[in-house]
């Protein structure tokens, strides 16, 4: 595999606009018929945006969160479900650039460089919440490991490379095998069915006595021992593809309006662009967008600001920050989604128009992880100066 080497920001962000353009034009009927972007997933490896966090002193643009979470928002506001594959993706390359070794790290960006992928198998069903992490690394006499138990919602794992495995040790220590997608022992089911986000084949990860070289185990566990921003980088990526499909949504909606719809006999007007009342609407779904992509900037800024200068409280800075965004960028993404409906008229609910992914997928997306434990987080660190906590969400 081969891909290009993005040098730096402007050119990250310049590619990410031209794929997301790209992307728009089939979203609709990949979404419809459930065809997995299989094309063009291999179509962003080559064009290099899946290693622009690989560190600069290692080959990569070392791009910051301010512009990540802008790469995101481009694609989601094209296709959501395109762009939720490599949010994993980011979070694991992080977990390389803090725990890695020397060596591990000159592994695995040397095959980010050249176009790899990650998926994800983190999530499980059936457990006490969704912390309580089951699936085990047996250590073997040799020093190697040996992976058991079973993950759902892993996106991105059926179209990897590579796929992160969280998983405990016997200690139960939390950590990150980097497990090949054909090794031995896993099997990745594409049975995603969810409502919206279609074709992300976020589906189950079995793994049964997985060989596990020591070298491919990284202590994720130490990450939450200091001040970190893992969490933050990860809910970032999640409010900039919800900022995406807020925007994505109000753009249908325009152009379904200027285009499409009638105007209503009472308005007097001869087009619905002209009612009065249609205006104020997109007025308010337009006052929507732009404080969920004000808010997202200011987030990145932050994160890029405890990066520079990691601490306790610029760690906790940065993750109050995101939290805000991801409130409001959730809100946000649902009400304008669903507002699409009411300013476009019956005839935009038309199933064969499939304008209704974007509710769709604002609805399954924001489900990952609820708002409402954010906006306690905020009100604690508002009143009374109480940090988050570091579990990886914030």
């Amino acid at each position: 595999m081969t891909a290009h080497v993005i040098a730096d920001d402007t050119e990250a962000l310049a590619v990410a606009a031209a794929l997301a353009d790209a992307f728009r034009a089939g979203a609709a009927v990949r979404d419809t018929e459930r065809r997995l972007p299989r094309a063009e997933l291999d179509r962003l490896s080559a064009s290099g945006l899946l290693a622009v966090t690989v560190p600069a002193e290692h080959g990569g643009a070392d791009v910051g969160a301010l512009t990540l979470a802008e790469i995101f928002r481009l694609l989601g506001s094209a296709d959501a479900s395109l762009a939720q594959i490599p949010q994993s993706h980011f979070a694991y390359v992080n977990v390389i650039r803090r725990q890695g070794t020397e060596e591990q790290q000159k592994f695995f960006f040397a095959e980010l460089l050249a176009g790899a992928r990650f998926g994800n198998a983190q999530s499980e069903a059936g457990t006490k919440h969704v912390q309580d992490i089951r699936t085990r690394l047996e250590r073997s006499a040799d020093g190697s490991y040996l992976l058991r138990g079973v993950k759902h919602y892993s996106t991105g794992a059926l179209f990897a490379d590579w796929i992160p495995v969280l998983a405990r040790t016997e200690d139960d220590d939390l950590h990150v095998a980097y497990v090949p997608r054909d090794a031995p022992g896993l099997t990745v089911v594409d049975d995603w069915d969810g409502m919206g986000q279609r074709t992300t084949a976020s589906g189950t990860v079995r793994l049964d006595g997985v060989p596990v070289p020591a070298d491919r185990v990284l202590p994720h566990y130490l990450t939450f021992r200091g001040p970190q921003l893992h969490g933050a980088v990860a809910q970032l990526l999640h409010a900039a593809i919800d900022v995406g499909i807020a925007g994505g949504a109000l753009a249908e909606a325009v152009e379904f309006v200027r285009t499409r719809s009638r105007p209503w006999f009472e308005s007097g007007m001869e087009t619905a662009a002209e009612d009065p009342l249609l205006i104020q609407r997109f007025g308010e779904l337009a006052l929507r967008v732009r404080a969920s992509e004000a808010l997202l900037r200011e987030a990145a800024r932050a994160v890029d600001a405890a990066r520079a200068d990691l601490t306790d409280a610029s760690a906790a800075e940065a993750s109050i920050a995101v939290a805000v965004a991801k409130v409001t960028a959730a809100d946000a993404a649902v009400e304008v989604a669903g507002a699409l409906f009411e300013v476009s008229g019956t005839r935009s609910a038309l199933n064969s128009l499939n304008l209704h992914r974007h509710w769709r997928d604002a609805r399954t997306h924001t489900l990952h992880d609820p708002t409402r434990w954010k906006i306690q987080h905020i009100g604690r660190y508002v009143l009374g100066g109480t940090p988050p906590p570091r579990h990886g969400l914030l």
